[in-house]
């Protein structure tokens, strides 16, 4: 391991720059967060920002219907690499108790997500615990782990295979059609 790895880690872990991309109730708990009462300025990701191109986290709170997941995936291209996803609460994380035609079973159906928060709404105080997860995920990264394209795109090296992804968790119809308008 490089010397300077958890250098470059411990910068990362410590400034994260997390999207307001609040869906539902779960966002009122991630607004609550950002509150003096819990302060998740004390872990450096207080700096919520209106731009994915300013962000390096995502947190999904709330429910995803399938009308929102290509915005949702729009949204996750949109941010520099590196980049993590927080998927807040059971609607973000399984559909929760919404299982219809509209509503998507889970945001990791077309983005892939760093972490999972259970609840309904989740506390504060589990946002930070996701959070604190996050941060040990980050500081176990290798900073040599994106592959730099000569075309300037940048590829994870812990990002799986189209068949192994399909090995580990099969699309439903519905998220394979959100996915596929995305990319056309």
């Amino acid at each position: 391991m490089d010397a300077a790895a958890p250098v470059v880690n411990w910068a990362r872990k410590s400034a994260l720059w997390p999207l307001t991309f609040g869906l539902a109730c779960c966002a009122i708990e991630m607004i609550a967060t950002g509150a003096g009462r819990f302060d998740i300025d004390r872990f450096g990701a207080g700096v919520f920002r209106p731009s994915p191109r300013q962000s390096d986290l995502i947190i999904v709170a709330g429910t995803v219907t399938l009308k929102m997941g290509p915005v949702v995936r729009r949204v996750y291209d949109q941010m520099p690499e590196p980049k993590w996803v927080i998927a807040m609460g059971a609607c973000a994380s399984t559909g929760g108790p919404f299982d219809s035609y509209s509503t998507m079973q889970g945001v990791d159906r077309i983005i892939p997500v760093d972490v999972y928060i259970p609840g309904c709404p989740p506390r504060p105080e589990a946002l930070l615990y996701g959070l604190m997860r996050l941060q040990d995920i980050i500081m176990r990264e290798s900073p040599s782990a994106y592959i730099f394209e000569s075309d300037g795109t940048v590829h994870r090296q812990r990002q799986l295979g189209e068949d192994e992804l399909e090995e580990i968790s099969p699309l439903d119809r519905e998220a394979a059609d959100v996915v596929s308008n995305t990319i056309e």
